[in-house]
């Protein structure tokens, strides 16, 4: 179940040009450009690339059983 009136917004880091989604809800009338440019200075993007360095990990040795 998900919260109601969220929407996902994408944010690119200035440097890199990485991409990071995000999850929103904004109130009506409000500038979404303001509010992306000011999420993007805001954004932790040091500890998102480590978390997306650790997330490329391979798992090896489980692989799915035939039923016979």
């Amino acid at each position: 179940m998900g919260v109601p009136n969220t929407r996902k917004y994408s944010i690119y880091h200035p440097q890199t040009g990485d991409r990071a989604t995000i999850v929103a809800v904004l109130p009506k009338g409000s500038d979404v450009k303001a509010y992306l440019a000011d999420a993007t200075k805001r954004f932790d993007w040091k500890s998102w690339e480590g978390q997306k360095a650790s997330v490329k990990k391979v798992r090896i040795g489980q692989q799915k059983q035939i039923r016979r």
